[in-house]
């Protein structure tokens, strides 16, 4: 059974006060790395998959997308994402990212941020896309990258005063479930390798244009110091590929 943990009164809630949800773009680490990779979006179609409070489908109509299709399978993220949507060049589909059925050619660009290490099989998902997808059309997504996600507990080693010591990784190379705790406990994200996520992508017959590990941009480190932990190890992986 596919997991909904957004629509879980508790855990929304907390991700909800998250930087990212309060701020939106501005708020998000990775973001000034996604908008330098985001393809010329004008009179282009856009599919955002896993689209959350619908912030990229936003940014995509500012930068005059002809139609934008966020999909999320939360009803509560929907439902903040449609309080802000003005006009019909957005809409929202509440699916799970497995289930999606778009006719083939139908989108200039398919984006997602932060959401396919909560799916089971990205390699399905990288067939749909690129059926989905116009010839050379562009895929773009985000996920939390494989170290962060090897071991369940996603967290620092501390020494006895509480001073973080390093980023432990372990199990890398056994893909699968990790239960772990992000706001609430008993979150399903699924492990995989740098190599299954670019080789998923290669036999789908995408072409793999840029790889990036971000860091927080210059200003981000200079307004919020703690944020100098994130250049200690590699929190996410983004990849941008090409339908030939």
């Amino acid at each position: 059974m596919k997991q909904n943990k957004y629509d879980d009164a508790k855990f929304f809630s907390a991700y909800e006060k998250m930087p990212r949800s309060v701020k939106g773009l501005e708020g998000a680490g990775e973001w000034h790395v996604l908008k330098e990779l985001m393809p010329q979006l004008k009179d282009k179609t856009l599919l955002d998959l896993g689209c959350g409070f619908g912030w990229h489908c936003l940014y995509a109509r500012e930068q005059q997308a002809r139609a934008v299709t966020g999909v999320d399978i939360s009803e509560k993220m929907l439902s903040k994402a449609r309080e802000q949507t003005d006009g019909p060049y957005i809409s929202y589909i509440n699916s799970s990212i497995e289930d999606i059925d778009f006719p083939d050619s139908s989108f200039d660009v398919v984006f997602s941020s932060l959401a396919f290490h909560y799916l089971k099989s990205f390699e399905e998902v990288c067939k749909k896309v690129y059926d989905s997808l116009k010839p050379e059309g562009t895929f773009l997504f985000s996920v939390e990258h494989p170290i962060f996600t090897s071991r369940k507990e996603q967290d620092w080693y501390y020494d006895e005063q509480g001073n973080l010591l390093h980023w432990p990784v372990d199990n890398y190379q056994t893909e699968g479930i990790r239960e772990t705790t992000f706001l609430t406990e008993n979150v399903i994200k699924y492990h995989r390798t740098i190599s299954t996520y670019i080789n998923n992508l290669l036999d789908a017959g995408f072409n793999i244009k840029a790889v990036n590990e971000p860091v927080p941009s210059d200003q981000m480190l200079k307004e919020i110091p703690e944020m100098l932990h994130e250049t200690r190890r590699p929190m996410f992986l983004i990849i941008l590929a090409e339908k030939l």
